[in-house]
């Protein structure tokens, strides 16, 4: 049995811990206990999660929280981060996904991303049951990468993601994965008059290497007596 209310009470947990959640953090932290959806192990770190929240200062949970989502794509919100990065698939599965939404009647509100892990728990909780689990059994080796991600940077919120699972049916299994640069790597800017990008091209200063490739002879139609791209033989170097 999928529980609906544990999983909207996870996807609020997972949401940015401004004063909102935190005023939500005690009831939050009495229904885990009290509907006892997960495993005595996840539920104690869940309560440790909650714990930890309410006694931290506001202004570092609130910069432990986008240390810890904004920052890597390993651990990530969005779930399709993981599998698609910033290609073209991500693109179409996203759409894909957002008809998953409206068939079911249910609208996302301007600037939502419909593969936010917050959103697709409060999805989930509003499916039957036994479509609810089926849901996040598919989307559960892309929770498992970000169980790995968290539990690797010993993050609490791992204990949400090892939640979900539990309420998808699923174990908790620990996955490899590929060495990543952080967003401010990936994004860096190359130093002033350093060349248009920060790899795969030499400095101003330095050697600019040319690499020369011989040209083929242009193939000729035999309707017109032309090379089949005029325009590319016309731009051709000699």
């Amino acid at each position: 049995m999928t529980h609906a209310r544990t999983l909207r009470a996870l996807a609020q947990l997972l949401t940015y811990p401004d004063a909102r959640l935190r005023a939500l953090l005690p009831a939050l932290g009495e229904h885990f206990d009290d509907e006892r959806a997960c495993s005595p192990a996840v539920r104690a770190a869940l309560a440790a999660l909650v714990a930890h929240l309410r006694a931290r200062d506001p202004y570092e949970i609130e910069a432990d929280y986008v240390d810890c989502f904004d920052r890597g794509r390993a651990t990530s919100l969005l779930l399709f981060e993981h599998v698609h990065a910033d290609s073209r698939e991500r693109g179409q599965a996203m759409v894909d996904l957002l008809a998953t939404y409206e068939q079911a009647g249910l609208r996302l509100a301007p600037g939502q991303l419909p593969d936010w892990l917050p959103i697709v728990l409060e999805f989930a909780s509003t499916q039957p049951p036994k479509l609810a689990r089926a849901f996040l059994g598919e989307l559960a080796p892309l929770l498992n990468a970000l169980h790995t991600a968290l539990a690797a940077r010993r993050s609490r919120y791992a204990a949400t993601i090892a939640a979900a699972l539990e309420l998808a049916g699923e174990r908790v299994r620990t996955v490899a994965l590929p060495p990543e640069e952080s967003i401010d790597e990936a994004w860096a800017e190359p130093p002033a008059f350093g060349g248009c990008s920060t790899r795969g091209q030499a400095r101003p200063d330095a050697a600019q290497p040319l690499h020369f490739v011989p040209r083929a002879a242009p193939a000729v139609s035999a309707a017109a007596g032309l090379p089949r791209d005029a325009d590319a033989a016309a731009r051709a170097p000699l």
